[in-house]
């Protein structure tokens, strides 16, 4: 309770109280904080007041009341401090609705061990998989779970540790489900042997699980195909061309660690190793932020990054459940990592990484790579087809894309354009053997000099159209005549207009 009281309410840094649970733990040769006993416990608290004490500049509060008082000050604070402003701006939120505070009587599933705390999803958020997906501690507050400190158990165990409550935890996940007609993240404790929901929301999840989860609860009767269609922003369309790495490439990678591949995707980038560092170091290069555990401090951070990589906590923890919303790839629980921030180092038992040295991330095997890996496009799901197969029997408008040469013409056919809108002739020209022609045919001295480069040209563009008007087999192309905006052809550089100058002798 002081530890988070003094995180929470009073900003002290969560580390500064690990530091001592880590140290006594250590001296005793304890494995989890649970093993500790009485007396423990007392030097461990008092020791808790005086971090307290030395960062706040006074007494630890023990009057409920002042302590409640500062909790509720506290929520409304936290209404305009940087993660909630980057967080509003990231979903599109007001700033001007202001945050509410609801205060609960507490449950505690510290009390023994027919006791205990955990977060279920109703269905699998990294692949919408109807089965429970979850974690929960024996004889622990619900705060051990989503910060990544303790290893949970699987969900799944709870039906051999307490078969009636797993049960009775089934049951009430589908009718909540139910009732708010979408998949749910529901926080819920055991006290005494007596199950407790604390919470449910809709649940954050990958963009491969909003579809697959969108399309069964349609098919179960839940929502209809038009409010399926309604929930697939245009965020997840985006996100749902995540990349993959090539077999080839990933098969001649040193693996680095193996965590729990806790949001999907394949990225690479140079290590850092805080969120102030990775959003400055991401506006040149690509980022992968490192971290023991990240926060909600750490937001903005995890927005500029690649993806996030973090030693401990599970698949419930900050990392993994902000990433999946963000569709960003992440690496939870790598626990054979050592991560010196002073030094800016990354050890993984005798090698060391140092600040800026490349990884790549597969967030969908959980497997960390030294190096770059190389990555592949996506593919559409058959469930995603589904899906936009409603689409098209709702929609009243046709989709044509733009398109000025065979590979763009071919993707654009692969994800369903019923033509090509725009052929941008000008931008068939801009590879280097094409626009020196080009540029040739407009500086030509007369019109017999310019007919030369022009039938040089021809041939080239014809076999575009021909490789074009293949692709789409039938389907409409609208064609824009040449239309060619001189900078963009003629050359700005001393250097290219000497060449042309040369070859041209003018």
């Amino acid at each position: 309770f002081i530890q988070m009281f003094s995180d929470v309410v009073m900003n002290v840094e969560k580390y500064k109280f690990e530091e001592v649970l880590t140290r006594v733990k250590e001296e005793n040769g304890y494995t989890q904080d649970s093993d500790m006993n009485e007396k423990d416990l007392f030097k461990v608290v008092e020791e808790f007041k005086a971090i307290y004490r030395k960062e706040v500049g006074r007494d630890f509060p023990m009057s409920v009341k002042e302590q409640l008082m500062l909790a509720v000050e506290a929520v409304f604070k936290s209404w305009n401090n940087n993660r909630a402003k980057v967080y509003r701006r990231l979903h599109n939120i007001s700033d001007k609705l202001g945050t509410a505070v609801n205060i609960q009587a507490m449950v505690f599933g510290n009390m023994g061990d027919n006791c205990g705390t955990g977060v279920s999803f109703s269905r699998n958020p990294v692949t919408g998989e109807d089965k429970l997906f979850g974690e929960y501690l024996i004889n622990a507050q619900g705060e051990d779970v989503v910060a990544g400190i303790r290893t949970p158990k699987n969900i799944s165990i709870l039906e051999e540790d307490m078969p009636h409550l797993y049960e009775e935890f089934v049951d009430i996940s589908k009718k909540l489900e139910r009732h708010y007609k979408d998949m749910q993240d529901i926080e819920f404790t055991i006290e005494d042997g007596k199950l407790y929901i604390l919470q449910t929301r809709n649940a954050k999840r990958t963009p491969n699980a909003v579809v697959e989860v969108a399309v069964s609860l349609v098919e179960e009767g839940i929502i209809s195909k038009e409010e399926a269609i309604l929930r697939i922003g245009t965020e997840e369309i985006n996100k749902l061309l995540h990349a993959t790495f090539e077999e080839k490439s990933l098969k001649g990678a040193k693996e680095l660690t193996q965590g729990l591949a806790a949001s999907p995707g394949a990225a690479v980038g140079k290590i850092y190793f805080s969120a102030e560092e990775a959003v400055e170091a991401a506006k040149t290069e690509a980022v992968v932020l490192v971290r023991e555990e990240t926060s909600p401090e750490d937001i903005e951070g995890m927005v500029s990054s690649e993806a996030i990589v973090t030693l401990r906590g599970g698949m419930t923890s900050h990392a993994a459940v902000v990433a999946r919303g963000m569709g960003k790839c992440c690496v939870c629980g790598c626990q054979n990592m050592i991560i010196d921030y002073k030094e800016k180092t990354l050890r993984i038992s005798d090698l060391v990484l140092r600040e800026g040295d490349t990884i790549s991330v597969d967030g969908s095997s959980g497997k960390v790579y030294l190096g770059e890996v190389e990555k592949v496009d996506a593919t559409f799901s058959s469930r995603f087809k589904k899906l936009l197969s409603w689409a098209d029997e709702i929609r009243q408008m046709s989709v044509f894309a733009n398109a000025d040469n065979e590979i763009d013409a071919k993707v654009a056919f692969e994800f369903g354009a019923e033509g090509i809108g725009l052929c941008r002739t000008e931008h068939m020209f801009f590879e280097e053997d094409r626009i020196s022609l080009v540029r040739k045919m407009i500086l030509a001295a007369d019109t017999a000099e310019r007919v030369k480069f022009l039938e040089r040209l021809q041939p080239i563009q014809s076999e575009d159209f021909y490789k074009i008007f293949k692709a789409a087999n039938g389907k409409s192309v609208n064609i824009r005549l040449l239309d060619p905006p001189l900078h963009e052809f003629l050359p700005k550089d001393d250097k290219t207009i000497e060449i042309i100058a040369e070859e041209l002798n003018v």
